[in-house]
């Protein structure tokens, strides 16, 4: 009785090693495999449109074995990021109109991989319910808005073009100046103004939660200022034969405005985080991902 304990002991012991030097293996194995495809690093900005695709792409990546990291930096550093190959790739660049100074600077550097989505519209906008509809209205109307113009934070293309229409236009001349904040804090201002039923002109963009939440219309006669873009995925030239699978996987993704508008809904309305939601979209749209991935 006693040999046949001693047996079966000794067999369990065997066993377990066996089993024990197998998730040692497994996990080398990853560890490799992660380490062979090396590093991939997002730049992501403070604007909420970004931080959906980023996050999805992320996760996308890592599922095939990538290490990622995500820079949150403001955008000139990533384009700067990306020329000096410390940044691999930028989910939310705007062209060819918002970003053409930035592009012209940086084209003979960098690549689109991708058109994220198209037609995305941004500019001077207010709430339905003023009279206003023009940017010759506004010009009349200083004193209504207490002289302001709400925008995000200076380096954006979006400011930048804001400035040469304030100017082209005499708004300045008008009473007008352009408040310089956040994000949080352009839309935290225009959504309080709007709650009360007040006057207020911004320059939001799409895709973006605040006209889910509210009834906005862009004024007239600023098309020679702001034009709707197509938002591209760019890298630096040599991505492809730095990270060929990487590239490869990016240069097939899209998604549509109204999607990032409703993670963006999710995340404000519920506290739902970007990460969680990107894993939802990628259950939901596994087709779609295991096309990008070559499955």
């Amino acid at each position: 009785m006693k040999k046949l304990l001693l047996l079966f002991i000794t067999l369990s012991l065997l066993t377990l090693a066996a089993c024990g030097n197998g998730e040692e293996k497994n996990d080398a194995a990853k560890d490799e495999t992660s380490e062979e495809k090396g590093t991939i690093v997002f730049g992501q900005t403070p604007w909420t449109s970004t931080a959906p695709p980023t996050q999805i792409a992320k996760q996308i990546l890592e599922e095939q074995g990538y290490t990622v990291e995500v820079k949150h930096v403001s955008q000139p550093i990533i384009w700067d990021g990306m020329s000096n190959k410390e940044i691999d790739f930028f989910m939310d660049a705007w062209l060819p109109y918002t970003e053409a100074p930035r592009w012209e600077e940086y084209k003979d550097e960098l690549v689109k991989v991708a058109t994220s989505y198209k037609n995305a519209q941004l500019g001077l906008a207010v709430p339905s319910y003023v009279e206003e509809n023009s940017i010759e209205d506004l010009k009349a109307n200083a004193e209504k808005y207490n002289g302001q113009i709400l925008t995000i934070a200076e380096g954006a293309g979006i400011v930048n073009i804001a400035k040469e229409l304030v100017k082209g236009e005499n708004l300045d001349e008008s009473g007008f100046e352009l408040k310089t904040s956040s994000e949080g804090a352009m839309i935290s201002a225009a959504q309080s103004k709007i709650d009360d039923k007040e006057p207020v002109v911004f320059t939001p963009w799409r895709p973006h939660s605040v006209f889910a939440r509210n009834d906005l219309k862009f004024l007239e006669g600023q098309g020679d200022y702001f034009k709707a873009d197509n938002v591209y995925v760019l890298s630096y030239k040599g991505i492809k034969e730095a990270h060929p699978e990487a590239y490869k996987i990016l240069s097939n993704w899209s998604i549509s405005i109204p999607e990032i508008e409703s993670m963006i809904s999710k995340n404000e309305q519920n506290g739902t985080s970007f990460e969680k939601l990107a894993a939802e979209w990628i259950e939901k749209n596994r087709d779609k991902v295991d096309q990008m991935i070559g499955k």
